[in-house]
């Protein structure tokens, strides 16, 4: 795997320069200190690709979710991000995405054994 991983980052970095990818991890945690929300990710090429997207049951519907990723965004500017992506499946939360900013530019079909999948992007200008 770590072959195949370096042959592609050489690959792009012929096409698009030597950018290194870095975390960007945004946490809510209640007066516990126990985690209630997240949004996790990784930069690159002016890009926040979001890999994790999560509040807990008990705090959903508080905007949490929405503070959250108005957080990860202004971080993510800073990183020198120009869009954000996504994916999300039909039962996760496509009708949230879309009420931060987000808007869907593909989908791939559910099919037996696995969900509609919503591929997202939202635009910082």
């Amino acid at each position: 795997m770590a072959l195949l991983t370096t042959g592609l980052r050489q690959f792009n970095v012929e096409h698009l320069g030597d950018k290194t990818t870095e975390p960007l991890t945004i946490v809510a945690r209640n007066d516990k200190g126990e985690i209630i929300g997240d949004v996790a990710g990784r930069t690159i090429y002016n890009n926040f690709l979001i890999n994790v997207v999560w509040v807990d049951d008990l705090y959903r519907g508080k905007g949490l979710g929405q503070e959250l990723m108005k957080i990860a965004e202004v971080e993510a500017i800073k990183h020198g991000c120009l869009i954000t992506q996504l994916d999300t499946l039909d039962f996760q939360a496509p009708q949230f995405h879309p009420k931060v900013g987000f808007t869907i530019i593909g989908t791939v079909p559910k099919f037996t054994g696995s969900p509609e999948r919503y591929v997202m992007m939202k635009q910082h200008l």
